[in-house]
This record gives C-alpha cells, structure tokens and sequence, in this order.
C-alpha cells in the first residue's frame, strides 16, 4: 500500500513508513506493508499530486522456494513480464520483514496495467515453512491473487498444458455473482499460491 507520506529515515534516505503485522495485519495477523517512494523510485502515479493520503496498492508479494519454476510459470502461462529484480539485504530488510540476516532475490512482474506481483526469494535464511499441502480456501492463512483476461478458454489450456494444479475442477460460471467475476477458475502455481483468474 502506498502513501503520501513517511514517519520514518534510515540512512539519511527518504522517509519511509513501515509497520508489522502485530500493528496492522488486521485481526486475522495478514502481513501488510506501507510504504512511500522516493523520487526516483516506483510508478509515475506514486508520484502525481495529490491530496489523498493512501495512494493505493503498488503490488503483492509472494514467498518462493526457488524463483525460477514461479517465473516461468508467471511468464509463459500467464504472461507476465518482469518489472525489475534486486537483491535486498542489511538491516532495514532484517526490521522490514522480521528475520535477522534476510537476504532476498526479489523479481518484480506485471501486466500493462495493474499491481504487479513480487516473488521474494529467501536466499538466506533458507528456512522459511512450505504451504500445507491441504490448505483450503477459508484457511487464514490461505493467499489469491486475483488476476483478469479476457480469454479465460485458452488461459485455461494454457494452464492445463503447463501442469497448473487446478483447484476448481475447470471454469466455473458465476453470473450471478455479487462481485461480478462472470467466469472464474482458481489453480496453484509452482509455489503453492492460489490465483483466481476472472473473464467478466
């Protein structure tokens, strides 16, 4: 989530907010991150003028074990295009996310218009915990990232020539729906994330 305005310098840097969980996860402890870019960094409409305090939601992140099956993934089936990648370290990653000695290969990728999806690769320490194998949608722990096309057929071939484990057993019609999805399905990629992907 992006904001106007910081509370917070490290390094002499620009200001930027940041809280954990036990302040603003919700009830339900959901990791949320607030931020604001400095001038060279991020979209131009972070930057625009504006009187609105929260700007709106830059992306999402998702933990991987490995980035590579999850890029290919995101590349060739769904057709993502990677944004950046970086390798983020020190002690303001170790206070962002709550693990001494993080060091992560991130990689940045997005549709033409939309929040991008960020994959954060733990290279150290390698001991983060792999989705349950049951999880199930009303977990609390359970993740979607919602994403749309406009040909959900061929996605879904795409996705089925792909090895996608799908969760609906394929596309299912939901025209009466009250967050208008029309056509949905919800597969898992390489990692063990749930997306929901939308034909309106």
């Amino acid at each position: 989530m992006v904001f106007k305005e910081g509370r917070r310098s490290w390094g002499g840097g620009p200001a930027v907010h940041l809280e954990h969980r036990d302040r603003h996860g919700g009830a339900d402890g959901h990791n949320l991150e607030i931020l604001q870019f400095p001038p060279d960094k991020g979209a131009a409409r972070w930057h625009a003028p504006s009187d609105d305090l929260f700007r709106g939601i830059d992306h999402t992140a998702i933990v991987v074990r490995d980035t590579a099956p999850t890029l290919a993934f995101f590349q060739d089936a769904l057709g993502l295009q990677v944004r950046g990648t970086s390798e983020n370290y020190g002690i303001e990653q170790e206070r962002l996310n709550n693990v001494f000695g993080a060091r992560l290969l991130i990689t940045s990728l997005g549709a033409p218009a939309g929040p991008a999806v960020e994959f954060l690769d733990y290279l150290a320490p390698a001991t983060g915990r792999p989705t349950p194998l049951d999880t199930q949608a009303n977990d609390l722990w359970s993740w979607q990232i919602r994403m749309e096309t406009s040909d959900l057929d061929a996605l879904e071939q795409r996705l089925r020539a792909a090895g996608a484990a799908f969760i609906s057993p394929g596309i299912v019609d939901m025209p009466d729906d009250r967050l208008a999805l029309g056509h949905a399905l919800m597969v898992r990629g390489p990692a063990g994330h749930a997306l929901l992907l939308i034909e309106r």
